[in-house]
């Protein structure tokens, strides 16, 4: 358990603040939405965002809670209910076939979900090996990077994931390396993010790998990744980036963050079933990472990851989560979630006594931002104000813990979230910042 959740489970527990979830059928026994019609003609990605009509047949594709106003889509992306619907027939064939599938077909199949994945990332299918999730691909990218000597220097920042932090750390006990940390300037914006990275390259020329996260899970800033990258490589300086924020509600694939190290997430932005990933090396560096524990050197990507028996039903249903991405687009994503962030985060701007974590400038900016009471920086503080909301207000946000300035409340969006349901949040806080 990472030190965030050991955190908030010493302020206590949410569970006795939520509502009891009312009973929902099964998308195999539900009857199906009609197919998502095209995108309209002629519509740009920012006068698509506007477009109600639109968006509610989105919505539609979607099941969602009514226990409480879900604005925590962050810690993984709903199936779309015919995502969904194929899921569980892909789970009742593997059942039943067992392993006469599992032996025979599967081989073949998981090729076809890891090359429709490599189309959609922009990269060539020897250069990803599909993963359970962003934090097993970072795992093996970090901790089997093999370039260190001892005494080199390894960077962090506070934006950084817990988990991730916590293996750049055991490369001081792996390769002798040094870890250091940085933390983001507050308020951010794009010229002094890239100046906090350049100083920290200038302050270590031992500086021999830099860990980046692509979009945060604390604030939702966007690092400039490819500007920092273009800088680390000048100067010799190998990057590992985490885009499991970003792949997928972004505009982008995987060349434009100009890494050779990239860690995906498939069940987030692409809402694929939970537990699918993806691991990014560049063509020509795959030895610079360790095969796993004791598989044969070469240069088959594949031999760096070793999941033992998969979700085979997860596998199969990627190739569909990533038809209705693409029929969506993702650029009109990106600009709908802009639109949803933008609505709470501007009006809260203006709410005296809270803080709004989130830079105004839109390369900076992503589905996610965060907020506290000012003055509030504590877990403590911050449990007890996602408590509150929920108590009170019927909206769940998650705390946040990590930031060198403390704790905040994560507010995240999703593509099927109505306009309202931000109304409501920005409401709520003009009551709590009262007291």
């Amino acid at each position: 358990m990472n030190p965030q959740r050991r955190a908030l489970l010493r302020a206590g527990s949410l569970a006795a603040a939520l509502p009891l979830a009312v009973g929902a059928a099964s998308a195999a026994s539900a009857a199906l939405p009609p197919p998502l019609a095209p995108v309209p003609a002629g519509a740009t990605p920012d006068s698509l965002a506007g477009n109600q009509a639109y968006w509610q047949a989105v919505a539609a594709q979607y099941d969602s809670t009514d226990a409480v106003l879900q604005l925590d889509n962050a810690f993984w992306g709903s199936m779309a209910r015919p995502v969904l619907a194929h899921y569980e027939q892909q789970l009742a064939m593997v059942n039943r076939d067992n392993a006469w599938y599992a032996r025979m077909r599967f081989p073949a199949d998981f090729e076809a979900a890891r090359a429709a994945a490599a189309r959609a990332l922009g990269v060539a299918v020897d250069e990803i090996v599909l993963t359970r999730g962003a934090t097993e691909a970072l795992q093996v990218l970090i901790a089997g990077y093999n370039r260190l000597q001892p005494g080199d220097t390894v960077l962090h920042a506070d934006i950084d994931y817990d988990n991730m932090i916590t293996v750049t750390r055991w490369l001081q006990q792996r390769r002798g390396a040094e870890v250091v940390a940085i933390a983001m300037p507050e308020p951010f914006t794009h010229d002094n993010v890239i100046d906090a990275y350049a100083q920290a390259m200038a302050r270590h020329p031992k500086l021999k790998l830099i860990l980046l996260t692509h979009v945060n899970h604390r604030n939702g800033m966007v690092l400039p990744v490819a500007e920092i990258s273009r800088m680390a490589r000048e100067r010799g300086i190998d990057v590992i980036v985490d885009t499991a924020h970003g792949f997928g509600q972004l505009d982008m694939t995987i060349p434009d963050l100009q890494a050779d190290f990239v860690g995906i997430n498939l069940h987030k932005w692409i809402g694929a079933p939970v537990g699918v990933g993806a691991a990014y090396i560049k063509r020509g560096r795959v030895a610079d990472i360790d095969p796993w524990l004791g598989e044969k050197m070469g240069d088959d990507i594949r031999s760096r990851v070793h999941t033992g028996t998969v979700n085979f039903a997860a596998y199969l249903s990627l190739p569909a989560a990533l038809d209705l991405h693409a029929r969506i687009g993702v650029a009109n994503k990106q600009a709908r979630l802009r639109l949803l962030r933008n609505r709470w985060v501007e009006a809260a701007r203006g709410i005296a006594g809270i803080e709004v974590l989130a830079s105004p400038d839109p390369r900076l900016s992503s589905a996610i931002a965060s907020f506290r009471i000012k003055g509030k920086t504590s877990v403590a503080d911050n449990f007890a104000l996602s408590k509150k909301l929920v108590q009170q207000h019927g909206i769940f946000a998650v705390p946040r813990d990590g930031l060198a300035s403390g704790a905040c409340l994560r507010v995240t969006p999703a593509i099927f979230t109505p306009e309202s349901h931000l109304d409501k949040l920005v409401t709520a806080l003009r009551q709590v910042a009262k007291g």
